[in-house]
């Protein structure tokens, strides 16, 4: 029978359905490979074919692993918390777990269908209160701890309260707020409870603080950077402002260094590597405290401005100091004069993302305040100003010009007319922006003559000895704001009695999201969970019996007070803000190992058998979000002893993007540029004027345009007329990103339904490397069909009946195969997948051409090509005799390198000088030899009419000419 791809595909995903065929062992004699990708956001649209390239390629190398003897976990899960969820809800009244619920459903069709080997016992939804229930338990942990930088670790909140109950906070090396007090162990118990759980709250890894937010009226929520582009929503387009918000936030400031170092222990791409450090932003310089002036009378919350720099050394040309528009003391440092100028800045500010900030180099802007402060070195009275160029929450959100030393000081003392005085005698300086070089400073004090690193150092002693400054290491990274002013997300499991936040108790988790009239902010401005009646706290709630779950979402889940709901006064308000995308994704890893357990998030001997992912497939614009925060929150896991591995991710490969491949249709156009209803074929398209609009490339096949689809496709075009060239209407083409808004959107469904997912698989490895972004082709896709056609076809006689042979495989045979078997081995191990279906190729080719139908030699093909081609190989596996189910647990082919040693060669024979036919002889033989093994050949002697030569010439190694 012909490959019915149809039929064998589907049975082999029902057959791996039933059986749980791909279900890891928690437990096993074979060495671990954890295999993980980057689980997708549900969204409505389903996959389109760039979607499944990362997944392809993380099954393709678990299904070898396993093959190789390892036990491999290949789980998958959804990201199942979102804000499209949320607006389609805003939009249709919709709960979103009703949506998110039926998107899941078709993700998992087609993942089903393209046939990979997860283990979907472990599945895992970010929104499914067991899940969530755990984020929000890790979410407490964090609360309970402080981060101790003696002992470079999170400990708990306890120790800090025991160590302050002893001794106060005399000892204590902590990362925390910088406005800590400083106590004694007797004014600390007598503080009241409130009064410490303020003070606590300073320490806590996860804290409450007024934070800069990119602020989204429209969508009522605080968006995160990279969901922010040039002031605007990613989603929906509307505009952004910079707002200041009490936010939950977490110091991943305090894992900074660690974070840093742990790149140098990672297999992951290099410039991703690049772009967190970037992001990390270690800076190693000095702190300056610089005097306001008239301070008593203008200023009444702080005496001095403190900056850090790089460049301490430049300290005598400091011409203006910069603060952030944000900045807190801009109101009190503003004259009147100024105060309009100030307002208009400030506001003017808020349209722009701190990204946009930092990214715009060129353009010069800012407002003078009207007050000054004091160079501490040389009593100059120094400028202040505001520019948008300075974040508020990088360093101390000042920074000191020196135009001198610095392009952007430079272009922004030009702009405004301050001074540029020199600072440093360039004379014997290659370059003025290198300062190691052996330049003399000048006009710069007590450091005139001094070099670079002679300079910096007398300054920082200067600071230190007057109590200006100090040496400090500065890094550019943030804490991460941890809320957002959404519904659909994990509720925080905080509840607010006297203004401060409190945990509730564990007993009472997952604290389920409640319901709403609405999925919008209250009409006052609160989050959207305002809006939930009953949403308060009392210290035992019990939970009515008809609990809300993700299968059930409009069930009750209020909260019942002992008897009754209890008085107002008896229950504390919950937060209103849920926890961001990012929370479910920054641990997920460890509820794969152990997806069902009720009593931990993974159990300590699960984690201590998967122990990491050994390898991780996903996008690099993870790189300072998602990547970032779940090495952070690893590596408090593993300070407070729940994780054995301080990093989560052993490997990492970064896959290229899928592009669409758009066609295009001409529009004729008249005379007064207005579009017609006729359209011109790309060859003619000179001859006349015309507009390119997208088509859908559906109604397209090797760019020719399949006309009555496309009249079809609106009522505007069933009248279009058509200028055809040889009778056919030719499209044009270019590569563009694949967008339903380009009509270039490709359906996997559509793929399987003509090819199969087979050829779906190794053509989308086919297209190129891995980690390279490639457009998609569906021309060539025909040519991975025939390929796996003709595989099947080595299986069968020309009757499409099965047959194969049992008998001794040739050398040529064996060296096909073992050729494949080293090159697959290769290919796969560093993940050239691509290579490898080309080798596939040849050697089916060179099987065809051998005539093989050699059992030995087409069941090892079969176990070779299977990590690829799954669907077929499980059939030809079972039609060879083999047990259904075991080929994926089978041995890989041992490479044999004795096949490939060449004995042989395939001579050309030329019958007077033309070349008739080849003759494989061996290398062993002499030239007499060769010529009596080719003399013997019945072929040679057809040529040859039976007669003997008049001359036989043979070059050993290269030809045998027949002189006749």
């Amino acid at each position: 029978m012909d490959y019915q791809f149809k039929d064998i595909e589907q049975k082999w995903q029902q057959f791996w359905a039933d059986n749980a065929t791909f279900k890891a062992e928690d437990k096993s004699a074979k060495p671990k490979y954890y295999v993980m990708d980057m689980f997708p956001y549900p969204s409505g649209a389903g996959l389109h074919v760039g979607h499944p390239l990362g997944y392809i390629a993380s099954d393709i190398f678990a299904r070898y692993k396993r093959l190789k003897g390892f036990n491999v976990l290949h789980p998958m899960g959804y990201d199942s918390f979102g804000l499209p969820a949320e607006q389609y809800a805003i939009q249709t009244g919709q709960h979103p777990a009703v949506t998110t619920e039926a998107n899941i459903a078709t993700y998992r069709r087609q993942l089903d269908q393209i046939g990979f080997s997860f283990d979907w016992s472990r599945e895992v939804r970010t929104s499914s209160p067991d899940f969530y229930k755990w984020t929000q338990w890790i979410f407490m942990q964090l609360f309970n701890s402080w981060y101790n930088k003696a002992a470079d670790k999170a400990e708990s909140i306890a120790k800090l309260v025991e160590h302050f109950e002893k001794n106060g906070s005399a000892g204590i090396n902590a990362v925390c707020d910088e406005e800590v007090q400083s106590f004694t162990a007797a004014s600390w118990n007598a503080m009241s409870s409130n009064e410490q759980q303020a003070e606590l709250l300073k320490y806590r890894l996860t804290y409450l603080r007024e934070s800069t937010v990119n602020w989204c009226p429209a969508l009522g929520t605080v968006l995160a950077n990279d969901e922010v582009k040039d002031g605007f929503s990613e989603r929906g387009g509307y505009p952004v402002e910079q707002k200041k918000m009490m936010q939950w936030s977490m110091r991943i400031t305090a894992y900074a260094e660690r974070l840093l170092q742990g790149l140098d222990t990672i297999d992951w791409p290099e410039p991703l590597k690049e772009m967190q450090r970037n992001w990390i932003g270690k800076s190693v310089g000095a702190t300056v405290k610089f005097p306001i002036e008239n301070q008593e009378s203008r200023v009444k919350s702080q005496e001095y401005i403190e900056v850090f720099t790089t460049r301490v050394d430049t300290i005598f040309g400091v011409t203006s100091l910069v603060l952030a528009p944000e900045h807190e003391l801009v109101v009190e440092l503003t004259t009147p004069e100024q105060k309009s100028a100030i307002e208009a800045y400030i506001e003017q500010t808020k349209k722009k993302s701190e990204l946009d900030r930092m990214a715009d180099a060129k353009t010069v802007s800012g407002a003078f305040t009207g007050s000054y402060v004091i160079n501490p070195l040389n009593n100059e009275k120094v400028p202040i100003w505001i520019a948008d160029y300075v974040l508020a929450g990088y360093g101390t959100g000042a920074v000191m010009g020196v135009p001198s030393g610095d392009q952007r000081d430079y272009l922004f003392a030009k702009h405004f007319n301050l001074p540029i005085p020199p600072i440093i005698d360039i004379q014997n300086i290659e370059t003025e922006a290198d300062p190691t070089k052996e330049g003399k400073y000048i006009n710069s004090d007590f450091i005139n003559g001094l070099n670079y690193k002679e300079a910096t150092a007398a300054v920082i002693a200067k600071l230190e000895a007057i109590g200006a400054g100090k040496a400090k290491v500065n890094f550019r990274m943030r804490d991460a704001i941890f809320g957002r002013q959404r519904y659909w997300g994990e509720p925080v499991p905080v509840y607010f009695k006297d203004g401060l936040p409190h945990l509730i108790d564990e007993h009472n988790l997952p604290l389920l999201l409640p319901e709403v009239d609405k999925y919008l902010p209250t009409e006052s401005g609160e989050p959207p969970l305002g809006r939930a009646e009953g949403w308060a706290y009392k210290a035992s709630p019990k939970y009515s019996p008809k609990e809300r779950t993700l299968e059930d979402p409009t069930a009750d889940s209020t909260l019942s007070f002992g008897e009754g709901r209890g008085e107002a006064k008896d229950a504390y308000p919950y937060e209103l803000s849920t926890m961001p995308g990012w929370a479910g994704s920054s641990w997920y890893w460890y509820r794969y190992m152990d997806a069902h357990n009720e009593n931990e998030f993974a159990s300590k001997q699960a984690i201590e058998y998967w122990k990491d992912v050994d390898l991780y497939i996903g996008g690099s614009e993870h790189a300072t979000g998602h990547l970032l925060y779940s090495r952070f929150w690893n590596k408090f896991l593993k300070d407070i002893d729940l994780v054995f591995e301080e990093e989560p991710f052993k490997k990492l490969i970064n896959q290229g993007m899928i592009q669409g491949r758009s066609n295009f249709v001409y529009r004729l156009v008249d005379e007064e540029g207005r579009g017609t209803n006729t359209f011109v074929s790309r060859g003619l398209i000179g001859q006349y004027k015309t507009s390119p609009l997208h088509v859908d490339v559906n109604f397209v096949q090797n760019d020719i345009l399949d006309i009555q689809k496309f009249k079809n496709w609106r009522p505007e075009y069933i009248d279009a007329e058509f200028i055809l060239e040889n009778g056919k209407y030719i499209c044009g083409v270019e590569v563009e990103k694949m967008s339903k808004s380009k009509f270039n959107v490709v359906n996997p469904d559509d793929i399987i339904e003509c090819y199969g997912a087979d050829t779906l698989r190794m053509y989308e490895m086919f297209l190129g490397p891995l980690e390279q972004s490639k457009p998609w082709n569906t021309n060539g896709i025909e040519g991975v069909f025939k390929f796996l056609r003709k595989f099947w076809r080595l299986f069968h006689n020309e009757a499409w009946a099965f047959t194969v042979s049992d008998a001794e495989p040739t050398k040529a045979e064996l060296k096909s195969l073992h050729k494949i078997i080293r090159k697959v081995e290769e290919d796969v191990e560093r993940f050239s997948f691509n290579t490898s279906v080309s080798s596939f190729m040849i050697a089916v080719n060179e099987l065809t051409d051998l005539k093989c139908n050699n059992r030995a030699i087409l069941q090892d093909m079969v176990i070779t090509l299977s990590s690829y081609a799954p669907h077929i190989c499980e059939e030809l596996w079972v039609m060879l005799g083999n047990k259904p189910g075991t080929l994926s647990y089978a041995t890989y082919p041992k490479f044999n390198p004795a096949y490939l040693v060449e004995d042989e060669f395939s001579y050309p024979i030329s019958f007077n000088g033309k070349t008739k036919m080849n003759l494989n002889i061996s290398l062993s033989l002499d030239p007499q030899a060769i010529e009596a093994f080719a003399l013997a050949n019945a072929d040679v002697q057809k040529y040859l009419d039976h007669k003997a030569p008049k001359k036989v010439i043979v070059v050993k190694g290269r030809i045998i000419n027949m002189v006749v």
